[in-house]
């Protein structure tokens, strides 16, 4: 029986997508449910699957793009129970023979009492000899071969032994002295051109800006140091910034919503809820899975959700649905070292926030310089919708419970203002 591979529909709004790679050779057999091939979109990569056992005949090329439902590989189930060509090649010592070794004959060399001198053995490849051209026009002139200079040595000295090996050591290698102009040239991935479309977009159709501030890590590194291990020990993940940034983040919204608002026309929207993006670099591009109702899960339920979505992300295994929506999206640039960037919108949004690298820098505490580890934050925003007070007002606010992560229990308020009722 032949049965017929086509292209699932990724989205609703993906009608095209280009065959990236196909992960198995035409002709092979393939099991049920195996990955055979990688599709891209203008969104994501997602995996084409076998429908059944059976031989491949893949259709169409990589880099081809082709319309939702095409018909891109057949398989021949009646073909499964076919042994490969792998499998039918028994090998034993009768059936493998060792190749010939090829003989040299080197001539030997005689010292000035008559011994010979061994260059090497039948079985070792003979060298070729380097000549000047100074002493090659003499050779030549007085009618002098290769063999006539070896039987002449009258040994080989140390001395020789480590001229040689200084020559080699000082002759410069083929590959400093010719310069490659080579050049590589592939193809952009459906999802790079869609999203060099969006960024340009971006530039030409908001008003975007970028605000700074700094934050000191030192009570969030001490809460990490103290509790990492109970934490994993009883929830089976390791405890990092970035839940502590997603909470504060959601915290901060909830005391700025136009920071969470978007324009729809000549309309300005504002969620009630938190749909946290947290932007994850993959060798396809840049991803942005969503964390939905960040502001109902706790810091476990959120640093379970950040390590699951990030998986999936690099084995590209991420739905349309996972990265549709997001009210607000989050970039950590100090995972690649960066110190400070002014990250670009993710539209429909209207804000993002950058995180950067944790340096120990010094900064006055109570009339006294100490050094603290410190980490730059930035936020860009529509200011067609979005305030410098808000936007300066909701770093403000982020700064204030990362280095006081005991407001996150109270709603942004300090333990003393919830226990007096403040």
């Amino acid at each position: 029986m032949i049965f017929e591979i086509k292209i699932p529909s990724p989205g609703e709004s993906i009608t095209e997508v280009e065959i990236g790679k196909w992960l198995v050779e035409n002709g092979s057999i393939v099991k049920k449910d195996q990955e055979i091939a990688e599709i891209e979109s203008d969104k994501a990569t997602l995996s084409l699957t076998a429908s059944a056992e059976g031989k491949l005949k893949i259709l169409v090329k990589e880099g081809e793009r082709v319309a939702v439902g095409t018909v891109v590989c057949t398989l021949d189930s009646d073909e499964h129970i076919k042994p490969t060509e792998s499998d039918s090649i028994l090998l034993n010592k009768e059936s493998v023979q060792k190749p010939e070794v090829e003989k040299i004959t080197v001539l030997p060399v005689s010292d000035s009492k008559g011994d010979e001198i061994k260059l090497g053995s039948p079985e070792e490849e003979n060298h070729q000899i380097k000549l000047t051209p100074a002493a090659k026009a003499v050779m030549e002139e007085e009618g002098l071969s290769i063999d006539d200079l070896l039987n002449g040595l009258r040994r080989i000295s140390r001395k020789d032994v480590e001229l040689v090996l200084t020559l080699q050591k000082n002759e410069p290698s083929k590959s400093s002295v010719e310069k490659s102009r080579d050049e590589d040239r592939v193809a952009m991935s459906p999802l790079r051109r869609k999203l060099s479309q969006r960024l340009v977009a971006v530039k030409n159709e908001t008003a975007m800006l970028t605000t700074f501030n700094e934050i000191d890590m030192s009570q969030v590194m001490e809460l990490r140091k103290a509790y990492q291990q109970p934490f994993v020990d009883k929830y089976k993940i390791k405890l990092g910034f970035m839940s502590f940034f997603t909470k504060a983040v959601s915290v901060a919204l909830s005391k700025h919503p136009s920071i969470n608002s978007m324009i729809d026309g000549d309309s300005i929207v504002t969620p009630r809820y938190h749909d946290i993006g947290i932007a994850v670099q993959t060798p396809k591009g840049l991803m942005v899975p969503i964390i939905r109702n960040a502001e109902t899960k706790s810091i476990e339920g959120i640093e379970r959700e950040i390590k699951e979505l990030a998986e999936k992300a690099r084995d590209k295994k991420l739905t349309i649905q996972e990265m549709t929506g997001g009210t607000f999206t989050i970039t950590n640039g100090g995972v690649f070292g960066s110190l400070m960037s002014t990250p670009i919108l993710n539209p429909p949004q209207s804000a993002i926030l950058g995180m950067h690298s944790i340096k120990d820098r010094p900064i006055a505490v109570n009339g006294k310089v100490e050094i603290r580890p410190m980490m730059y934050v930035a936020l860009s925003y529509d200011h067609r919708i979005i305030d410098g007070k808000d936007s300066v007002g909701f770093l403000v606010n982020l700064k204030e419970l990362i280095e006081n992560p005991a407001k996150l229990l109270f709603d942004g308020k300090s333990p003393e203002e919830q226990l007096i009722g403040l």
